[in-house]
């Protein structure tokens, strides 16, 4: 295995608290089957809103007015949710006859679910760069310019009163590479790319752990060594980070910890 240089974080669902926690609290409320909204957004391909708005490509409040009326698409929710079911082999609940998804309400609570971190992600950050062996990047679909318009009421709706994001968390690692910053987002290739010729490594050199199949499946093909984080599994992905790198990454008493601390 080529020597490796590098160390690339996804933010929401590794660093810090999933967002899609809030996707499933808010279609549950809305009697909706679990991840009808997430195959939604996910179905709506490069030019749906979210992905426009990742890519720094919306202004907030317009993005909050197509993602609710997105959402609320019955026709091609129904039609992609059917799809699927089939593709899981699972047979398809009960679909909404009505449905109104408020944009706002929705992105809103997405991003207080993602104001807390995950203290073992942040020990090993920690740790990768006191080594100095490691460049450690941050690799994250975000929202950064589309935030700069909004006054201070609309960043506390958000959860977000020190801007869209803290001081703090940038200067947790080497480099921060914020898809609305430079127009590209995962799973598009070139946003891996330009995350490793910034930082002057090849992909092969370079560990990178993401929440999303998708976006680890497009990393591996660019020969990235990958590891999947998913919700609750921050030590399971350490251990292997761990195995890959020779090096310790979780101390004992944060692992015996539960805390989760703010942003």
């Amino acid at each position: 295995m080529p020597t490796i240089r590098a160390v690339f974080f996804d933010i929401g669902g590794v660093v810090v608290r999933s967002p899609l926690l809030a996707i499933n609290a808010y279609e549950a409320e809305k009697n909706l089957p679990r991840d009808y909204l997430n195959v939604i957004i996910t179905n709506l391909g490069h030019d749906g809103s979210w992905q426009r708005f990742e890519r720094g490509e919306m202004e907030i409040r317009s993005f909050y007015q197509a993602f609710g009326r997105e959402l609320s698409d019955l026709e091609s929710g129904k039609k992609w949710y059917q799809g699927y079911c089939a593709s899981k082999g699972m047979a398809c609940p009960p679909l909404p006859a009505h449905l109104h998804i408020d944009g706002r309400e929705l992105f809103g609570r997405m991003m207080r679910e993602s104001a807390s971190y995950d203290p073992l992600i942040v020990e090993a950050i920690r740790c990768l760069r006191a080594s100095g062996k490691y460049r450690v990047v941050a690799l994250t679909n975000n929202f950064s310019g589309p935030f700069s318009s909004l006054d201070q009421s609309e960043l506390d709706f958000l959860g977000r009163s020190d801007g869209p994001v803290p001081c703090s968390m940038v200067e947790m690692f080497d480099d921060f590479v914020d898809s609305s910053s430079v127009g590209m987002r995962k799973p598009e290739p070139g946003f891996y790319l330009h995350g490793c010729a910034r930082n002057g490594v090849r992909p092969d050199e370079v560990v990178f752990l993401d929440d999303l199949g998708m976006n680890l499946k497009a990393a591996s093909k660019l020969g990235m060594h990958t590891i999947h984080v998913p919700i609750g599994g921050s030590e399971g992905a350490l251990r292997k980070l761990e195995a890959i790198l020779g090096l310790s990454l979780i101390g004992e008493e944060l692992n015996s910890s539960t805390e989760k601390s703010k942003l």
